[in-house]
């Protein structure tokens, strides 16, 4: 908690599996290369990261959840913290939950958006890596994915083609808009 911001900034979180995209999202969003770090080693982000977006306001790297080789200890640690952080945080401002679009939501995946929905944080969740299926395999997942999740809703996300980036950019303003009317 030492490390997160003070200045009342509103927060737009990314939340999701290891492996999931977070990174290559939030680069992909932010036309940078590199800003959030990338790994083929699932896991590398061991703490929050906090990106200041146009001096007004933040986009939230948080640890994924699920397949990381680290110890129990460790993994047990970054919930804590990723528990504390969404659950206490004023100025959290909109949750985004990565799900891999090429498969059906895992547990984790329905536990945590169980948890947003019953804490009732405003998300959406970002279909990653919608480009490595077919129209026709997207629709499919899209539909699987909604059925588990209910009425949230579901962008689909390429980094890699920018599919959703106009979309999600779109929430996140109104998110944005909305966050500022408040405070």
């Amino acid at each position: 908690m030492a490390h997160w911001t003070t200045d009342g900034r509103p927060e737009i979180a990314f939340l999701g599996r290891s492996n999931v995209g977070k990174s290559s999202l939030i680069n992909s969003l932010l036309l940078r290369k590199g800003l959030a770090r990338t790994s083929n080693t699932p896991g590398r982000t061991q703490s929050i990261n906090f990106f200041l977006i146009n001096d007004s306001f933040y986009f939230t790297d948080l640890p994924g959840y699920g397949y990381a080789k680290v110890s129990k200890s460790m993994r047990s640690d970054w919930g804590k913290m990723a528990e504390e952080y969404l659950a206490e945080r004023q100025e959290l401002a909109l949750c985004v939950q990565l799900i891999d679009s090429r498969h059906k939501p895992t547990e984790l995946d329905l536990q945590l958006n169980e948890w947003l929905v019953h804490h009732g944080k405003p998300h959406i969740i970002a279909a990653t890596k919608a480009d490595k299926l077919s129209n026709n395999e997207l629709r499919k997942s899209l539909t699987v994915m909604q059925k588990m999740l209910g009425e949230v809703k579901i962008v689909p996300y390429s980094a890699t083609t920018g599919r959703g980036r106009d979309e999600l950019w779109g929430e996140i303003n109104t998110t944005i808009e909305k966050y500022s009317f408040f405070y």
